[in-house]
């Protein structure tokens, strides 16, 4: 999912640090996430934050998301200076800070992993992983006919693990793509993609895997669902190859494992799959929504105002196609906006304040509206 960072990384090569920390090297910890906050990473004109803090500095690290109890986050990273050779998830705690230290791996360190999301109790999170295939990092295909694509890796399943790594189930076990999943607010119910009716579908089931229910069925690449905060929405990312040459093209990479993610509009539907209906018509790539916690609005990423590909940045649009404005004014990538469950916090993934390398890195932003 979190891909697209290097498709960021790829476009730059065609077209063209300072939180107080303590002894240990992390920020001292406090019950608020920005109390230690000491300048400004805000740039101007973006009015809906009151303040960021910088989270991780270096690699690359990216879907960062809350605790039911807004204390904790997940996220994937493959910091090579923490002995990573391709994603893995990590859990922390709110308040902490990261300038090189390793922060606790919860995935097994085999194989790739993606889309790790907390479970109601807080104890548990739930990952997608190749490591059942291989132990090895799986090769990242980027480019195909001089295309950028994405790996759909047919060995991804989807776990349950504890906060010490131990896994303790296995959600998924079809052959072929299963990952990118999230959970319902409500936390009875399981989204994510799936590629075992021969597309890349959205599906629900429950926490322990049963009552699979497919939710889409049209030829595209849906994924990245996330449930809006009542339950009874998702919102997701789709890209609908039209012409004859597009549906030749999207069969023929997906056989192969691969799908290109350049053109993609943002869906919405009923959670049971009903009302579907598109609510982006920008063009180039709009991706990761997450839902305001009125419900009301998503936020999303899209370089639908970029001429070569970046910048990325943070939009906002209603839930009727309406309203649509711009929130982050970076000049080369924002993406990945979770708000925390009690609505306070927004957590993203930036290129800012890398010192001018490739880094992407977490930030937390107080939100105001």
């Amino acid at each position: 999912m979190r891909t697209l960072i290097l498709f960021v990384m790829a476009m730059a090569l065609l077209g063209c640090k300072g939180d107080p920390k303590g002894a240990d090297g992390a920020a001292e910890s406090s019950s608020n996430p920005m109390a230690n906050v000491s300048d400004t990473l805000v740039y101007p004109g973006e009015t809906h934050f009151k303040s960021i803090r910088q989270v991780t500095h270096g690699g690359d690290n990216a879907e960062a998301y809350w605790s039911f109890d807004s204390n904790k986050l997940i996220f994937q990273s493959n910091y090579a200076e923490w002995g990573l050779g391709c994603d893995q998830m990590f859990v922390m705690n709110a308040t902490d800070s990261f300038y090189g230290e390793k922060p606790p791996m919860v995935s097994t360190g085999m194989g790739r992993t993606t889309c790790g999301y907390f479970l109601p109790d807080n104890q548990h999170i739930l990952y997608a992983s190749t490591h059942l295939h291989d132990k090895e990092c799986p090769e990242v295909p980027l480019r195909m006919n001089g295309r950028y694509v994405w790996p759909v890796y047919n060995t991804f399943d989807i776990f349950v693990a504890d906060l010490n790594g131990n896994i303790t189930a296995q959600l998924t076990d079809s052959p072929g793509y299963d990952a990118e999943a999230t959970l319902s607010p409500k936390g009875d119910k399981i989204v994510f993609t799936s590629d075992r009716s021969g597309d890349l579908e959205l599906y629900t089931m429950n926490l322990d895997g049963s009552g699979v229910k497919q939710i889409t069925n049209e030829l595209g690449y849906d994924g990245g669902a996330f449930f809006s905060p009542d339950g009874s929405q998702l919102i997701f990312r789709a890209s609908r190859p039209k012409t004859e040459a597009e549906v030749a093209e999207y069969r023929e990479l997906l056989a192969q494992g691969l799908v290109m993610p350049t053109n993609m509009e943002l869906f919405i539907c009923n959670a049971d799959g009903s009302n579907l209906r598109q609510l982006t018509f920008l063009g180039n790539a709009n991706w990761c929504p997450f839902f305001h916690p009125d419900g009301d609005k998503v936020l999303f990423s899209s370089n639908f105002e970029a001429d070569g590909g970046f910048p990325f940045n943070l939009y906002m649009i209603n839930t009727d196609g309406t309203g649509l404005n711009r929130v982050t004014a970076g000049k080369t990538f924002d993406a990945f906006p979770v708000f925390s469950p009690d609505g306070k916090y927004l957590v993203f993934s930036s290129n800012r304040n890398n010192g001018g390398t490739r880094d992407t890195n977490l930030f937390i932003a107080e939100w105001q509206d």
